[in-house]
């Protein structure tokens, strides 16, 4: 099963039963088929168009996310192009998602490396400054 989305337009003269029996029509010719609802459907928004479609202006926007396999696809096109009341449709295919987080690894800003051996003491380190600044000091 591949993950999809439909997006459709509704004529703006439809009353809000009707909406949502379309809706609801449509929801139920993909469970029929064999599909999975992924989000529940709210009311569509009203949006005004840039070119008319059908004589129309403005239409009203759906949205509805399911799973569905591939091979029942177009069976469920023909289904929503039969419908009279759907002006225009989008089916996008949608990438599986996945709920891992993704860490970003900061690179330290000093490394830490550990140092085999024992701690040298701080008399240690001048006594070697001295004797280097000497050699040096007679080249």
């Amino acid at each position: 099963m591949r993950l999809y989305e439909l997006t459709y337009l509704i004529p703006p003269n439809l009353a809000e039963e009707e909406i949502r029996s379309l809706q609801e029509k449509i929801v139920s010719q993909i469970q029929e088929i064999g599909g999975i609802l992924n989000e529940t459907s709210s009311l569509p928004i009203k949006k005004s168009l840039n070119s008319p479609i059908k004589k129309v202006s403005s239409a009203f926007l759906a949205t509805l996310s399911f799973q569905l396999s591939p091979e029942k696809l177009q069976s469920f096109e023909k289904g929503l192009k039969a419908e009279g009341q759907v002006l225009r449709y989008m089916i996008l295919t949608k990438p599986p998602t996945t709920f891992r987080k993704k860490v970003a690894r900061e690179k330290p800003a000093i490394s830490r490396r550990k140092v085999a051996g024992k701690k040298v003491e701080l008399k240690e380190i001048e006594k070697k400054l001295e004797e280097i600044l000497k050699e040096n000091e007679s080249k």
